[in-house]
Parts: C-alpha cells; sequence; structure tokens
C-alpha cells in the first residue's frame, strides 16, 4: 500500500510543479531563460536561494550524520553564513558591473578565451557530477520505496525523471527554475517541521521534553576543538565552510542565475544577506531531525543502518510511524531532488551555450534558441547516464562524495577567480588549462602524502589547497604588460 501513496504524492508534487512552471515561464525569451529578464524582487530570490542550497543528499544524508558526527556540520555553516556576507560585498557588484549573463564571462575579460573556456569546462564537470550525485541519492530511495514494486528498473526510473525535469524547465529557464525553488522551500521546511512533529508525537514527547531531550542526547554536540587532525576539527570546517560556498555559491552559474535574475546589485546583496542568514536555521532544522530519528531508534529497538543515509527512509518507512510521516517524508525529498536537477539542467544549458559553444556571440536570436534547446536536450541526456553509471560504481556516502567532488573540480575555479581580483597581472592564457588540471593532481598525492606521514586527514580544506595551487601556477604563467 505504501508504495502507492508514494507514486500519488509524486504525481500530485509534479502537477503542482507543472502548473508553477507554466505561468513562471509563458512568453519567456533567451534572456529570460539565462537571467530571468534582470526583474525578480530580492525577497522572491532569497526564497529560491534558501531552497537552492538545500538537495535530495541533504535531506537524506544530513539528518544520518549526526550518528557520527554530531552536528560538527554546523561548524561548516557558520563559515557558509560568513562565505555568503563575502559573495555579497565582493563578487555581486563584479558581476553586475561586468553586466554577466554567466559569471564565467569575467574569465574572459580578465585573461583571455582559454581561461574563459577552461573556468566553464571545469564548471560543467562539477555541477554534472555533483547534480548527479544528488539526484543519484533521491532516485536510490524511490526506486527501494516504489519502483522496485511494480519491477520497474533502476534505469527507467531514471530515465522517467529526467524526462519530467526537462519538460518543466524547457522552456521558462532560470524564471521557471526561481519559482520551483520558491515552491521547493515551502515544502522542504514544512516536511521537516512536521515530520520532527510527528515522529516526537509518537513517543510521547511534547515540545518542552523534546527540546530537553535533544539538549541531553550525546548527537547534539555542535563544536569539536580538542583534536585538529579530525576532519571535523572547528577551525578546519569554518575555514572551508567559508571558501566552499563562496567556490559553490558565488562562483557556480548555478546558484549565481537565481541572483543575476534581481533588479540590481543592491537587491542582490539583500538576496545573499539574507538566504545566506537563513541557511543556518534550515541545516540546523535537519540535525535537530537527526537527533530525533536516533531517539526513535533508540525507544523502538530498532537497528541504525551501517550506512547512515539510509536512516530516515528507515523510519518513515516503519509500519509504526503514520503514514502522514511518509507522505511527508516523500514530498520534501521529491522537492529537493527535482527543483536541483531542474536548476542544475538549466545552468548547465545557459553555461554549456553562452561559455562554450558562444551561441550568444555567433548567432541571431532565432538560432540562439534553437541551440538552447539542442544543448538542453543533450544536457539531460547526459545527467542521465551520469547517474546510471553512479549507481553502479557508488559506495561512499553521497554529501562526502558531492564535497569530495567539489574540493577538486572548484579548486581551480576558485583560484582563478581569487587570482583575478587579487592580483592586475595578466597571465600566458594558453597555458592556464595546464595549470587547472595539474592543480587537483597535485593536491591529491598531497592528501595522500599527508595521511601517510602525519596521520592528517585533509578535510574539506582540500579546496583550498587546491585553489592555492591554481593561484601558484597562474603567477608563474605571468605575462608582461604590452
Amino acid at each position: 500500500m505504501n508504495h502507492w501513496i508514494v507514486l500519488a504524492t509524486i504525481a500530485g508534487y509534479f502537477v503542482l510543479l507543472f502548473v508553477v512552471s507554466y505561468f513562471a515561464g509563458r512568453k519567456s525569451s533567451n534572456a529570460g531563460f539565462f537571467t530571468g529578464n534582470r526583474s525578480t524582487p530580492w525577497y522572491l530570490a532569497s526564497l529560491a536561494m534558501i531552497g537552492a542550497a538545500i538537495s535530495g543528499v541533504t535531506f537524506i544524508s544530513v539528518p544520518g550524520m549526526v550518528v557520527a558526527k554530531g552536528y560538527s556540520y554546523l561548524q561548516m555553516v557558520f563559515g557558509f553564513v560568513l562565505g555568503y556576507f563575502l559573495i555579497a560585498y565582493f563578487l555581486v557588484p563584479l558581476f553586475y558591473r561586468r553586466n554577466l549573463i554567466s559569471i564565467y564571462g569575467y574569465l574572459e575579460q580578465r585573461f583571455g578565451d582559454s581561461t574563459y573556456r577552461t573556468g566553464a569546462w571545469f564548471f560543467f564537470i562539477s555541477k554534472m557530477l555533483g547534480a548527479a550525485v544528488r539526484f543519484y541519492v533521491v532516485c536510490v530511495v524511490l526506486q527501494s520505496l516504489v519502483f522496485n514494486e511494480f519491477g520497474i528498473p533502476f534505469e527507467i526510473n531514471v530515465i522517467l525523471t529526467i524526462l519530467l525535469i526537462w519538460l518543466y524547465t524547457a522552456k521558462g529557464g532560470v524564471k521557471t527554475v526561481i519559482w520551483t525553488d520558491i515552491l521547493k522551500t515551502i515544502c522542504l521546511v514544512m516536511s521537516v517541521v512536521l515530520c520532527i512533529y510527528f515522529i516526537a508525537a509518537s513517543m510521547g514527547l511534547d515540545f518542552g521534553a523534546l527540546v530537553a531531550s535533544i539538549g541531553d542526547h550525546d548527537t547534539s554536540r555542535v563544536f569539536f576543538f580538542d583534536n585538529p587532525k579530525e576532519g571535523t576539527y572547528f577551525w578546519k570546517q569554518f575555514v572551508a565552510g567559508v571558501f566552499m560556498v563562496i567556490a559553490m555559491t558565488g562562483l557556480d552559474q548555478d546558484m549565481m542565475q537565481r541572483t543575476l535574475a534581481c533588479k540590481n546589485f543592491k537587491e542582490s546583496q539583500k538576496n545573499m544577506m539574507v538566504s545566506g542568514t537563513m541557511q543556518f536555521f534550515v541545516v540546523s532544522l535537519f540535525l535537530i531531525l537527526g537527533t530525533v530519528l536516533v531517539m526513535y531508534t533508540e525507544k523502538t529497538g530498532m537497528a541504525i543502518p551501517a550506512k547512515t543515509d539510509d536512516l530516515f527512509g528507515q523510519v518513515v518507512a516503519s509500519d509504526a510511524m503514520p503514514v502522514i510521516v511518509l507522505v511527508m517524508f516523500i514530498l520534501g525529498l521529491i522537492s529537493a531532488a527535482y527543483s536541483a536537477a531542474g536548476s542544475a539542467l538549466t545552468s548547465l544549458t545557459t553555461s554549456f551555450t553562452v561559455d562554450i559553444l558562444q551561441a550568444n556571440k555567433k548567432k541571431d536570436d532565432a538560432g540562439l534558441t534553437k541551440t538552447r534547446k539542442m544543448v538542453h536536450v543533450a544536457m539531460s541526456v547526459i545527467m542521465g547516464l551520469v547517474i546510471i553509471v553512479f549507481y553502479y560504481i557508488s559506495n561512499d556516502d553521497a554529501i562526502s562524495a558531492v564535497y569530495t567532488i567539489a574540493s577538486y573540480t572548484y579548486g581551480p575555479i576558485l583560484g582563478l577567480f581569487a587570482y583575478g581580483m587579487m592580483c592586475k597581472r595578466g597571465v600566458l592564457d594558453r597555458y592556464v588549462p595546464i595549470v587547472c588540471i595539474a592543480a587537483p593532481v597535485a593536491s591529491y598525492f598531497i592528501q595522500g602524502w599527508l595521511k601517510s606521514a602525519f596521520d592528517y586527514t585533509m578535510s574539506f580544506e582540500l579546496l583550498l589547497l587546491n585553489a592555492a595551487l591554481t593561484m601558484i601556477g597562474a603567477a608563474l604563467l605571468y605575462k608582461k604588460s604590452e
């Protein structure tokens, strides 16, 4: 019976999604697809950004993280908040001042075509792999909850869901993404709050008892200052959080396409600061939910799964849980996953069309529209294939996989932008791709050496090492002024 409930929830959400995307995408042009006509009020962009930062991986993995790492993730979130303010005051004015459609156009203006295309290709790889990992997690959960019951193989599951996502983003682009992200924010917060409420109620806990129980529980520890060698050490997490959000939000076309849709950079700055601050409270809700899930397993004698990503789904699918909890879980999961995948497809289409093919410079509006639509189809197909491949090779927890990928692929992007903003020198543009490939390779070997020689576990500060090596390489490519 549960699989029919899951299927009905998915169908109902998609009906709502298509209604929202239809009205958002009416009379959409290329400008509407790429930048939302730069007419979005800051408070709507801010609501969209809150949801945009939460993916299916966050929904599944963050509650399970508390089993081994407590609330250490909040240390990184403190860094996120500072990072959002830095983006607002340094990157947003830069992008608006240069009137960029794609943020990687800055690299062309600053260094040249080779650096520009290198940044765009690294974004393409980063976003395609990251989005595929995030969406893969959701597809696996839905496969176990519903598609297996109907004998539908995983590949068909992926094809059907990618097709639906392509359909609702094909016309409106960024305009559609903003409104569906607002819907996602509402659904996410509502689903997490209601799941906490109903699971706590099933244990007989009122609000006061729930707060006291969470505060006393071992999983609610936030700060870790005791061992600098561990990945959970506060300063490693905090500093990495600052630069991770700069790289994965401020230098990510997917995230910044909402910000660039605001009327001007002042409104865009308001959006960044408000949405960044709200991230702390939203992530806190997911961690609180994680403690509630662990408390439920302790009370009922349910075993915590070996892979903690499965904890949330295991609890909500148990027979003792009311059906409404399963409905809220599915609603939050699919709203997180499908909106994030749709946003990724839009940004990949924008970057590939504008940055790599440069169709906006080579074709008239009709030709640009045709190219953009063909690229959108191609991005959908590639994402589906990557998800299926990851299904057969994955053995890591998803949120670690996402940030590890980001540390390697966003590092060169962060390094190029940082060098461009901090140093006025030019570079030998044609050699930049070599530096950007060499930096992640060197980072990989340095990470292994530190572990074997000093038992030092590199966490997300791997991103900083990668960016620093890129900056050093760029400095060595010093080009004298002509």
